[in-house]
């Protein structure tokens, strides 16, 4: 495999959203767009393979030995894949997106978009100590019923569960650009997540997706922790999921792109800032209209 190379990024954020200013200095790192876009096109294969492609771009992305573990699925052949990233506490953000598909069409937006993004993430914010332990998961059995994510933090004893500041959960990417599903999400995640799309210029919109379904982060609002939905979907695209246009032809790898430097500066900046007194459990339907651009 060629060398991965990663391009370190600095920006200065001075923003006003809300009346609360931010004023920071943030690194943020991603990889090469070739990187990125070989490990997207590595879909190939049923979920079991799939498993072992990702468990191998993990690897080559740095999270080996100990720090890369898979955790048995109560009613599943595959299990869940957990890459950690030790921070200065114990507070823990989570990043999850679900690798596994269904049988119609290639799986490809639905949803290595998301699981093969995340060793991406791991390689450019493992070049810092983080304030915060970040773990990227990807977890398998969501097309069954959130089967893994469900499994996942059912594991977890209550005291564990409180030290879960935040799930980002990315599914269904690269059809356009970035949206937030905000009626599924916290307030002050959403706010976050709209400061820092404006600083790079990134395109950002609302599209809430009750109707279509629900992803892994149903799992963790269960259990009242704040979470935030990252997707591309609109009415026009809506088609693709489960159907044989879910495949290559249907990425626009610039939008992906863009997608990936939007999660992973907002990464940095929530463990850099943390968010302003997140109450555990608090995913409001009405954010402010700083925190994202309602799509028309």
């Amino acid at each position: 495999m060629k060398s991965l190379k990663s391009n370190t990024l600095t920006l200065l954020i001075v923003l006003i959203a809300g009346a609360i200013p931010i004023s920071a200095q943030l690194h943020f790192g991603v990889v090469d767009r070739q990187v990125l876009e070989e490990r997207l096109k590595s879909y190939k294969g049923n979920d079991t393979q799939r498993e072992a492609t990702l468990k191998g771009l993990f690897e080559a992305a740095g999270c080996t030995s100990d720090k890369l573990t898979e955790q048995p699925v109560k009613g599943l052949k595959q299990p869940n894949i957990i890459c950690e990233l030790p921070g200065k506490t114990d507070s823990v953000i989570v990043v999850g997106a679900h690798y596994d598909h269904v049988d119609r069409g290639d799986g490809v937006i639905d949803n290595w978009s998301g699981a093969s993004m995340l060793p991406s993430l791991y390689q450019v914010l493992k070049n810092e100590l983080r304030q915060n332990t970040f773990l990227f998961i990807s977890f398998a059995g969501e097309e069954k019923g959130l089967v893994g994510s469900k499994f996942y933090i059912s594991s977890f004893k209550a005291e564990q569960v409180k030290k879960i500041r935040t799930m980002v959960c990315m599914d269904t990417l690269a059809l356009g650009p970035t949206e937030v599903w905000v009626s599924h999400s916290d307030k002050d995640l959403v706010r976050e997540l709209a400061r820092i799309a404006t600083a790079l210029k990134a395109p950002l919109t609302r599209m809430d997706v009750e109707k279509i379904g629900e992803s892994d982060e149903e799992s963790f609002r269960q259990h009242k922790v704040p979470t935030i939905t990252l997707h591309s979907l609109t009415q026009n695209t809506i088609e693709v999921l489960h159907s044989p246009q879910d495949n290559y032809k249907a990425v626009h790898f610039d939008d992906y792109y863009e997608s990936y430097r939007l999660v992973s500066a907002y990464l940095a900046l929530l463990d850099q800032e943390g968010l302003p007194e997140t109450s555990p459990g608090s995913n409001p339907s009405a954010p402010s209209a700083e925190s994202a651009q309602q799509k028309h």
